[in-house]
């Protein structure tokens, strides 16, 4: 049987591979098992596990002003990460890689984002520290494959949301932020805030939509970059508006202080049509629905 270690494990996409998995071994990794950073500690435990595949999903994320607020550690360990993880199952003799980028990590004012204009120019500049440690990644798999004979690529999901995500108020991504902040409003009678105009659009996957993409990436041996995103984009607007009236509350007010950041990057899946044209994404209104309902029924024992 297939063995595949998941660094980051017990992250929101590591978790939703959790539910999906049936025919592989799989060995879901945490920070508690090994610090990544450590390049020795991670290639002895790569040694030691021996996979045939590594799907890397951990990173040090979070949303618009984390990003602003820690260029530099979002650079940093990113860069570090990933330099360890991909050097380290080579030596290991890791045949097949599958790292995850973001949409984010894209050229600013470029459109549509697709597999091959990724490093095209800088990206926006609330998000560089993550986005250049992220680029390299991409470049590392890459060099890998040409000169090593690997089967080392990226999958890069446009704004990812569901179960197991950080739902902290200050360093989440946009649907778990918007999630808390309208449940406490609702709690305490007050306005339901969103930061910004709501007017920027984006595209957002259910976690356990990527994690059905990555088996299926397994399954099939893709090979190369892929960008994973549904075709329809939504204002931030319409998100909060969802999830509004979800929660029956839908006394909204937008704070026009704090930034927008980019207005506008719409992700090309044609490339994903044509490896996958049977899949079909969760329908946004519906996954955040079923998210909604996980949060309220584990409020206490989440990430926030």
């Amino acid at each position: 049987m297939v063995k595949v270690v998941v660094t980051g494990g017990h992250g929101l996409v590591g978790k939703a591979l959790q539910q999906v998995t049936k025919d592989f071994n799989f060995i879901f990794l945490s920070s508690k098992d090994c610090d990544l950073r450590n390049y020795q500690a991670t290639l002895e435990l790569f040694q030691q596990i021996k996979p045939d595949t590594i799907i890397h999903l951990a990173a040090n994320v979070g949303g618009l002003y984390k990003n602003i607020n820690y260029k530099v550690e979002m650079f940093e360990d990113n860069l570090i990460l990933n330099t360890n993880v991909v050097k380290c199952a080579y030596l290991a003799g890791v045949k097949r890689l599958i790292g995850c980028l973001s949409t984010c990590v894209f050229p600013d004012n470029i459109s549509p984002l697709n597999e091959t204009n990724l490093h095209q120019g800088p990206p926006h500049e609330s998000n560089e520290g993550y986005a250049y440690a992220k680029r390299m990644l991409e470049l590392q798999c890459r060099l890998y494959n040409e000169n090593c004979g690997t089967n080392y690529s990226v999958i890069i999901p446009t704004n990812i949301y569901g179960y197991n995500d950080n739902y902290n108020l200050e360093d989440s991504h946009v649907v778990p932020g918007l999630i808390h902040r309208c449940y406490l409003a609702k709690r305490n009678g007050l306005p339901f805030i969103i930061r910004g105009t709501g007017a920027p659009l984006r595209q957002f996957v259910y976690s356990t939509d990527l994690a059905k993409i990555i088996l299926l990436m397994i399954n099939t041996n893709f090979q190369g970059n892929l960008v994973i995103s549904p075709s329809q984009e939504y204002s931030i607007k319409q998100v909060a508006e969802i999830i509004a009236e979800k929660f029956g509350y839908m006394n909204l007010t937008f704070d026009n202080t704090f930034s927008d950041g980019q207005y506008r990057k719409t992700a090309d899946n044609s490339k994903l049509k044509l490896a996958f044209p049977n899949f079909e994404f969760t329908d946004l209104k519906t996954g955040i629905g079923e998210t909604i309902d996980y949060f309220i029924n584990n409020y206490q024992n989440l990430k926030r």
